[in-house]
């Protein structure tokens, strides 16, 4: 047999093979393509776009297979067959690589079927989770409950170290009730139950006494109550007073950013402060503090000197003037002119007033060491009288925090009444005929209104010859017109509060008055006593209460005869004895001046 016989009779194996895997492969089509129905879209179309591919594939290999058969018959040269043989060969290589085992399209699927088992446990498992966070949402706004704790477990409590997280947080619980009370509150329970047990946990967290944390609450809402407690916490800022007697501003901050100072202007409202953020150096050690150049001073100081505007050429006073910080404000301002009488009543503390005075370069000031109450009667006739009168100092906890314990309702009445009795000898002080001044400042670093708002009120009553003006500070909110009950002058809208949450300073009160009279108006006394029986406040003895001076001279006659006829002598001998008795005390007294005179003529 020739070789073209040969082949041909060798080809229909090949031929066969390639139909029958062709078979195959179809069938495979057809199931692949039923379990692409159940599939998800993306996978299906990964698994089309396969499918696509072979079957190009296929066409292409049966395209080759038929171009061969083509050139068998119609070629006889021993050459060309010998090529056909390689053909086939490489038909059936290319045949056999381009369609996949069977194995293979079942590891692919079973790949998929997994993925797809993921896909729907990991969908499962976020809708599982989006569903609990819903319940737990409706939970909370529509069942939640303060539940008290039992007197037991308060005991308990109160043996064990406090857990601060645990009361912290059953506050704000508290607090969210109390805001939504009708809503969120149990039902057993009352807003007084809640208010009790948020007030012990205050005292426990913040550590204030019971009645000073009281006055808080009565003083601002709760949530207000919480920042005001939480600012007191934190250190209010370093501020410096630049003096202006020998440098300014500009200056004194670019010499202490060159020593490396973090600083900026404490604000728009003062023209000489900076707020000191960093440093490397004490603030209160550097060249230019010890050479005066500047005075450590809180930025709420600054406030009753800037409502004072005492101007050039006046006599001031600075009741309480101690460690000095405001007296050399007002000689700064005054440019080193007129006189400042720097008093304290305490000795201690005036040594301070007097080292400031030095470094600072004043010249003008005096100092002295009088009790504020007996300055009336010292000197008198200022334009302008400054008192930033001794208090509780709840306004400055965040320096002296034993504050918040030490303070009881009669450290609170004792303050008041010194307070009263020292805001009535400064305005006695101020004389109203001056051309420039007749102005009292009265401040405190309290902002509890019975050393604020009841001070400055009780004033106005026994001083009808005052009256309050615009302090002329831009910031600060308006002071109480009536509290829980109490009404006061409407005129105390004028007057300023500074709380340390909401101006970043040391809580401080500020009122001015002007004084347009030096006489002082008779008040009815039934007025008077009905007005202080329902404030239960305590009357003060004044210089100018007066007596009948006849009657009174009527009852002691009376009472002397009385007394003399006792001891058996008659009142009108008695009065003859008075008589001779001075007499001869003035001779004996004419006596020794001529023997002094004869004396230094000798």
């Amino acid at each position: 047999m020739g070789r073209r016989q040969r082949n041909k009779q060798g080809d229909p194996a090949p031929l066969e093979e390639t139909l029958k895997r062709k078979s195959s492969e179809e069938n495979n089509v057809k199931s692949k393509r039923a379990k692409k129905a159940k599939q998800p879209k993306k996978a299906q179309k990964q698994k089309d776009e396969e499918t696509i591919v072979k079957n190009k594939i296929e066409d292409e290999s049966w395209d080759n297979v038929e171009t061969l058969l083509d050139v068998e018959d119609e070629t006889e040269d021993i050459d060309e067959y010998e090529d056909l043989e390689d053909n086939d060969e490489y038909v059936i290589k290319k045949t056999s690589f381009n369609f996949g085992s069977d194995e293979e399209n079942e590891e692919e699927e079973e790949e998929l079927e997994i993925e797809k088992e993921a896909r729907e446990l990991d969908e499962k498992q976020k809708e599982d989770e989006k569903l609990a966070d819903e319940e737990l949402k409706l939970n909370i706004a529509e069942t939640e409950k303060m539940v008290l704790t039992s007197g037991q477990e308060i005991e308990k409590d109160s043996m064990m170290a406090p857990d601060l997280t645990l009361i912290q947080q059953r506050i704000q619980d508290v607090v969210k009730i109390l805001n939504n009370f009708r809503e969120m509150r149990d039902p057993e329970m009352s807003r007084a139950d809640y208010m009790e047990r948020l007030k012990k946990d205050l005292c426990q967290y913040y550590g204030y006494n019971d009645y000073l944390l009281s006055k808080f609450l009565d003083l601002f809402p709760i949530n207000e109550a919480i920042e005001f407690f939480e600012a007191n916490e934190v250190p209010r800022p370093i501020v410096i007073r630049a003096n202006t007697l020998k440098t300014r501003r500009r200056d004194l901050a670019q010499a202490l950013i060159n020593r490396g100072v973090n600083l900026e202007p404490i604000g728009k409202w003062s023209k000489v402060g900076l707020q000191i953020f960093d440093s490397p150096v004490p603030i209160g050690a550097t060249p230019e503090y010890l050479a005066g150049h500047y005075m450590l001073q809180a930025a709420s100081s600054f406030l009753p000197v800037m409502a004072l505007a005492p101007q050039e050429n006046e006599r001031i006073l600075d009741m309480c003037s101690a460690p000095g910080g405001k007296t050399s404000y007002i000689s700064a301002l005054i440019k080193n002119t007129g006189c400042v009488f720097a008093n304290d009543a305490n000795k201690d503390r005036i040594k301070a007033v007097i080292a400031n005075i030095h470094r600072l370069g004043i010249k003008n000031a005096v100092v002295c060491n009088y009790d504020g109450r007996e300055f009336p009667n010292v000197i008198g006739g200022f334009d302008r009288v400054l008192l930033d009168a001794p208090c509780s100092g709840t306004g400055v906890i965040a320096k002296d925090p034993s504050v918040k314990v030490n303070k009881s309702e009669q450290d609170f009445q004792m303050v008041t009444q010194i307070q009263k009795e020292l805001l009535l000898s400064a305005i006695d002080s101020v004389d109203a005929n001056s051309k420039t001044g007749g102005y009292i400042v009265y401040s405190t670093c309290s902002i509890t209104v019975e050393e604020d708002e009841e001070v400055v009120n009780y004033a106005l009553r026994k001083r009808p010859n005052v009256k309050l003006v615009p302090t002329g500070l831009d910031f600060g909110k308006e002071g109480f017109t009536s509290f829980r009950g109490k009404n006061f002058n409407p005129s105390l809208k004028l007057t300023r509060r500074y709380y340390p949450h909401t101006h970043n300073m040391d809580g401080f009160y500020v009122s001015k008055f002007k004084k347009f009279s030096n006489k002082i108006p008779k008040v009815n006394k039934n007025e008077e006593d009905e007005k202080e029986n329902e404030e239960n406040e305590t009357k003060v003895v004044e210089d100018e209460v007066t007596f009948d001076d006849e009657e009174d001279a009527k009852i002691i006659k009376a009472e002397e005869e009385k007394r003399l006829k006792r001891k058996g002598i008659k009142p009108s001998s008695n009065n003859n004895n008075k008589k001779k008795n001075n007499k001869n005390n003035k001779n004996n007294k004419n006596n020794k001046k001529w023997g002094k005179r004869n004396i230094k003529e000798k």
